[in-house]
């Protein structure tokens, strides 16, 4: 008569035990899994549980319970898959912990495309927080990331040219200001003062070459990239609007030999000896891209990009590529392509004592009409077992996926205030950048990042989700950060793993799920209850 049934489906013992300190009883699955229906296609990036199973029940008393309601319908429906119910059967006052259709932003393919649509439903640039991506079993889009590709190849040239005459790159991004002395600011990328600098880990490290890096280049190549900048400025800038679009500098057979050169020079270690006349010409250029182009900062100078399978979660098949010709052999075998993106890679990143990290940031819907977002306090960061480096693009050095990691041995002399379990909670996150200087940034930048790029992601695909009263979904969206604290969001799972992998997660997926009954359950028969950890961050 309370309608106090539940059904979980998949090790989930914290939601059990919650629910059963509340007075519900479980109405225990015969099998051990369900069909999928066809209503709920499984086409989410699921995160699989990892959990040891353990005899929560002893005495056999929840048996024994679950026998005497087995007749009855659960009224609270937990499982690690959308697609194991059929969403249409349910009734409107039973509750389950899925939306139908959320592939439109839980697979990657899905978030690449629908992302774009961001500018007609809201006033946002998904550039400001999403690295730029193409879907490669698209024709057009296969073309436009091969016309990318030799633009940050141009770009990044121009990058090089100064770097080679010793000049600071300034103005690409907003200086971090601190009181720390220059030891402190290398973690952050900063310079005496606090002003933007170029780490010496994102300088272009020579590569083994058995011919070695021979004399400069000659100026002509910085010429070409210079031209091919600036025909692309004036692009941006709509200057040819009006009027037949200028033809290229360079086609097919000049891009080759030009990224041919440019990779001597990224990779290789060969010199540029730029005139004085064109290292003004970079500057005011990469200047006024600047102001154009929200990703010229984090983008780097190496043309590193990063190859995904369309629709796995946990890191499987993902690749760090420099070369575009890598990119599209790796992508066609088998005439597959269309399982792939492409992304930018972030090539300056926030480093924690030289090492690369991710954050795990959790997020709750209870409606999409209206679109409403809880919005988890708490989080977990997630580290690479072996230094950053852009020599090497191995992914122990820059895939900071539990899974993949934990294949990975800790590298030789690994510094020895990182976690050995590889994780932290924000926490330590904020006591770390107070050490170094910025302690305001988590919560005037980070945060803030996070919070706008999860409801922009949301909001671009909300038409394309499957609403239901009574349903909600817990996500977990996985972030790195720029230099300069900036959050660019790199994927979102459904099903988002509850799995104890150190004592930090232990404690914190535990947390997340007590307060996600607190809001879905709890609440909705008091609305004023203690919400936990979960903020209220946006309501249509």
């Amino acid at each position: 008569q309370e309608k106090k049934i539940f059904t979980v489906q998949g090790p989930y013992p914290v939601i059990r035990s919650l629910l059963r300190a509340r007075g519900w009883v479980e109405r225990k699955l015969p099998g051990a899994g369900r069909p999928l229906c066809s209503a709920c296609p499984p086409d989410e990036e699921e995160e699989e549980e990892e959990e040891e199973q353990w005899d929560e029940d002893p005495d056999g008393i929840h048996d024994l319970m679950s026998c005497l309601v087995r007749d009855q319908e659960p009224y609270f429906i937990w499982t690690n898959r959308c697609g194991a119910v059929d969403c249409r059967l349910l009734r409107q006052d039973q509750v389950l912990n899925h939306y139908a259709q959320v592939g439109a932003f839980t697979t990657k393919e899905g978030l690449c495309l629908n992302l774009r649509n961001l500018p007609w439903v809201d006033q946002a640039d998904p550039d400001t927080f999403f690295p730029r991506c193409y879907r490669l079993g698209a024709v057009d889009e296969r073309q436009a990331f091969i016309e990318d590709f030799h633009l940050t190849a141009a770009r990044s040239l121009l990058k090089l040219a100064l770097e080679s005459a010793g000049d600071v790159l300034t103005g690409m991004e907003q200086p971090l200001k601190s009181g720390k002395g220059p030891g402190e600011h290398a973690e952050l990328g900063l310079g005496e003062g606090g002003q933007r600098r170029v780490p010496r880990s994102h300088i272009p490290h020579p590569m083994p070459s058995t011919a070695g890096p021979g004399p400069p280049l000659p100026p002509q190549l910085v010429e070409e990239a210079l031209q091919v900048c600036e025909q692309h400025l004036g692009s941006l800038g709509h200057q040819d609007i009006d009027g037949d679009p200028p033809s290229p500098c360079m086609m097919g057979t000049d891009w080759d030999r030009f990224l041919r050169d440019y990779y001597r020079v990224a990779h290789e270690g060969a010199g540029l000896a730029p005139s004085g006349a064109q290292r003004e010409r970079c500057r005011a250029l990469l200047q006024r891209l600047a102001g154009r182009l929200p990703q010229l900062g984090m983008e780097g100078d190496r043309s590193v990009w990063i190859l995904k399978p369309g629709a796995k979660s946990r890191g499987r098949g993902i690749v760090c590529v420099a070369q575009l010709e890598e990119v599209l052999r790796l992508a066609a075998p088998s005439g597959r392509a269309g399982e792939w993106v492409v992304q930018k890679y972030v090539e300056r990143p926030l480093l924690i004592f030289g090492t690369k990290f991710d954050v795990r940031q959790w997020f709750l819907v209870t409606d999409w009409n209206p679109l409403t977002v809880w919005f988890y306090r708490k989080s977990y960061l997630r580290f690479c077992s072996q230094p950053f480096s852009l020599r090497h693009l191995d992914p122990a050095r820059h895939l900071c996926n539990v899974s993949i990691q934990k294949q990975c041995g800790p590298a030789r002399g690994r510094h020895p205030q990182l976690p050995p379990d590889q994780t932290w909670s924000c926490r330590q996150l904020q006591a770390y950048l107070a050490q170094v200087g910025r302690a305001g940034a988590w919560h005037q930048v980070m945060v803030p990042g996070m919070k706008a790029a999860v409801v922009g992601t949301l909001r671009s695909a909300q038409d394309l989700v499957r609403s239901r009263k009574g349903s909600f979904e817990l996500y977990g969206a996985d972030f790195v950060f720029g230099e300069d604290c900036q959050p660019w969001l790199l994927e979102i799972n459904a099903s988002p793993t509850m799995a104890p992998s150190s004592a930090v997660t232990g404690r914190l997926c535990a947390s997340v799920q007590r307060d996600t009954l607190r809001v879905v359950i709890d609440r909705r028969d008091n609305p004023t209850c203690p919400t936990g950890a979960f903020e209220l961050i946006y309501k249509e």
